[in-house]
């Protein structure tokens, strides 16, 4: 591949003291791509809850273009890395402050944040320290004077990877693919978990109180013991809530119990 970030200067104090050289063919190609991705952007994001639950809806298809969000100050690379990650297939956002990429809506689809360090204002550290709950954005951290309290902090914090620039492309985008690949296994398993505490809201009480004594692994007979009602009744009951819970067995409804942290669930 030919190196799109060709050379940074990345020793000096201000960003002023950064350059990205590029081609007049590179630079066209980054127009085409930014007129390419302006309509398909509005689509990846949601404003507000989706449900009456306040959750997000989830795309974690495999067919779905992830997003790679850029923050740095310096606009020649940010312009570097924004056509490096298109030319990689995934979809570039990028950003001059923390401020700006936090006042983006929340994306719902697979993604990753490329962060700079040092930044006006809110700083890359204290942008990863807001962004502590989203652990379906895992953080790459870059910059130009690094240190290695800084390194340990930030990977402490959950960080994918910590750069020093220059750095090599294909090691960026390393980082990229694993921190996309931990992204959609996230999005995947917030989905999954959504869908488990729907079918759980769609059990009556009653059967919420059946289901709670089964998983503890109570007979039919003792559960009736329990509830005062008899034994052909908790029959009824547990076969009316295995099927809305979609549960094929009784150790995959003790599974899917341990999932919602149902107390007295047994190891199934």
């Amino acid at each position: 591949m030919t190196t799109l970030f060709t050379e940074i200067i990345a020793r000096g104090s201000s960003a002023s003291d950064r350059r990205v050289k590029f081609s007049d063919e590179l630079r066209r190609d980054l127009a085409v791509a930014r007129a390419e991705d302006s309509r398909a952007r509005e689509g990846a994001y949601t404003r507000g809850p989706s449900t009456a639950a306040g959750r997000i809806r989830v795309a974690t298809m495999p067919d779905v273009t992830a997003i790679v969000f850029v923050v740095d100050d310096d606009i020649s690379v940010r312009e570097s890395l924004e056509l490096l990650i298109k030319t990689a297939g995934w979809r570039p956002e990028t950003f001059a402050s923390a401020q700006d990429f936090l006042s983006r809506p929340r994306a719902t689809v697979p993604c990753c944040l490329v962060l700079d360090v040092t930044l006006p204002g809110l700083n890359g550290l204290e942008l990863q320290q807001q962004l502590a709950q989203r652990i379906d954005m895992p953080i790459i951290f870059i910059t130009g004077y690094g240190d290695v309290p800084m390194t340990v902090r930030a990977m402490k914090a959950g960080a994918v990877e910590f750069l020093t620039k220059p750095f090599d492309d294909e090691v960026l985008l390393d980082a990229i693919r694993q921190s996309i690949e931990r992204s959609r296994a996230t999005l995947r398993q917030e989905s999954e978990m959504q869908q488990l505490r729907s079918l759980y809201g769609s059990l009556t009480p009653r059967e919420r109180e059946v289901m709670a004594l089964v998983v503890s692994g109570l007979l039919n007979k003792q559960v009736g013991g329990e509830l005062g009602i008899s034994e052909i009744t908790v029959k009824a009951h547990r076969g009316q809530l295995m099927r809305k819970m979609k549960a094929d067995s009784l150790p995959e409804l003790v599974n899917m119990a341990a999932r919602l942290g149902l107390q007295g669930a047994r190891n199934a």
